[in-house]
C-alpha cells in the first residue's frame, strides 16, 4: 500500500509517495538481547516489515540467521555498551543504508515498537531529497561540545540531537551530505574527536557541521520518559513506543486490550493486536470489548 497523505512543512516540495520498501529500518541490538528483546520484535512489528528491517548486532547467532537471513548484520563491533562500540555499530548502519539506495534511514533500538502506518504518514510529509532530520531530544536544551573537527577544540559548539533510544529518521538527501564525516569509518573518527556517543555524533554532524536543524517531533518515545503519561487515545498515532527496563518495569504505555499486564508487560503485543487484529495469535474480540 502506498501512503500519500500528510501535509508537508512550509516551503516543502511535493509530498513523497512512500511504500515500506523505500525505508531502511535499522535496529541496533547486542547478542545478549537476541532472545529477550528481538523475539518480541519479530513476533510483532518486524513481522510486518521483514524485508525493510535490518538487525545490527555484535555476535553470530545461527537461529537468528535462519529467521532473518541477510537482514542480520554482524558488525563485529564490541558487545560492550561503550561510546566506541555504539559508534562502531552506527558507522555500519550508515554505510549499509547508503548502499541500499533507499529513500529514508530510520534508526531504532531493540526496545522500540515501530507503528509502521504512522512512520509512513510522517515521512510522506517530507521529500527524501530534502535535508530532513526527525527525532525527539532527550534533553530540554542543546548539548555543548568542544569543536575539534573545524578547530582545535578551544571553542565550543551547541547543537540538538535526537535520542537514539526513541529512534530517529534521516532523509537520503541529508545522509549523502554527511558522507565526509560518516562514511567508511569516518563516523568513528568524528565521534572520537568530539568524544560523544553515536546519537550525539549524528546530531553534531547534521546541526553543527551541515547546519541543518533537527525537526523536533513528539511521535518518538524512549523508556527515558514517563510513558504512562501518554494519552491512551493517542498511543496508536505515535511512531515509536518503548518500555521500562529492570529499574522501572512499570514504565509502559497505558493501553487496554486482549492481554493482561502480566501476559504482555511491554504492551507491545496489545498495541500490535489493536493495529493488526487479524494476527493469528491475537485474542479474538467482539466490537463491544474494544471500547
Amino acid at each position: 500500500m502506498i501512503i500519500q497523505f500528510g501535509v508537508g512543512p512550509p516551503g516543502s516540495r511535493s509530498r513523497d509517495p512512500l511504500e515500506l520498501k523505500d525505508i531502511f529500518i535499522a535496529v541496533k541490538t547486542t547478542r545478549k538481547y537476541h532472545k529477550s528483546r528481538l523475539e518480541l520484535l519479530f513476533q510483532t512489528w518486524v513481522s510486518r516489515a521483514k524485508e525493510q528491517t535490518y538487525i545490527f548486532t555484535d555476535g553470530e547467532d545461527k537461529e537468528l540467521r535462519k529467521r532473518a537471513g541477510a537482514n542480520i548484520i554482524n558488525t563485529n563491533c564490541s558487545a560492550a555498551h561503550t561510546r566506541q562500540a555504539l559508534c562502531c555499530k552506527m558507522s555500519v548502519e550508515y554505510d549499509k543504508f547508503i548502499e541500499s539506495q533507499k529513500k529514508w534511514f530510520c534508526h531504532m533500538d531493540d526496545d522500540n515498537y515501530v507503528i509502521l502506518p504512522s512512520l509512513l504518514r510522517l515521512l510522506s510529509s517530507y521529500h527524501h531529497s530534502q535535508d530532513v532530520y526527525l527525532g525527539r531530544p532527550s534533553l530540554d536544551h542543546p548539548i555543548e561540545a568542544a569543536e575539534r573537527v573545524k578547530s582545535d577544540g578551544s571553542v565550543s559548539v551547541k547543537f540538538w540531537f535526537a535520542t537514539g533510544g526513541a529512534g530517529f529518521c534521516i532523509s537520503r538527501g541529508l545522509a549523502l551530505k554527511m558522507s565526509p564525516w560518516a562514511s567508511l569509518g569516518n563516523f568513528i573518527s568524528t565521534a572520537e574527536k568530539i568524544r560523544l556517543p553515536d546519537d550525539c555524533t549524528i546530531g553534531y554532524i547534521i546541526e553543527a557541521l551541515l547546519e541543518v536543524t533537527l525537526t523536533h517531533t513528539h511521535f518518538f518515545h524512549s523508556h527515558l520518559e514517563n510513558l504512562q503519561k501518554l494519552p491512551t487515545d493517542t498511543v496508536l498515532d505515535q511512531v515509536t513506543l518503548s518500555y521500562g527496563g529492570f529499574e522501572n518495569r512499570r514504565n509502559v504505555v497505558s493501553i487496554k486490550g486482549g492481554f493482561s499486564l502480566a501476559e504482555d508487560p511491554s504492551r507491545f503485543k496489545t498495541v500490535h493486536c489493536l493495529l493488526y487484529p487479524d494476527t493469528d495469535w491475537c485474542p479474538k474480540m467482539n466490537p463491544r470489548q474494544k471500547n
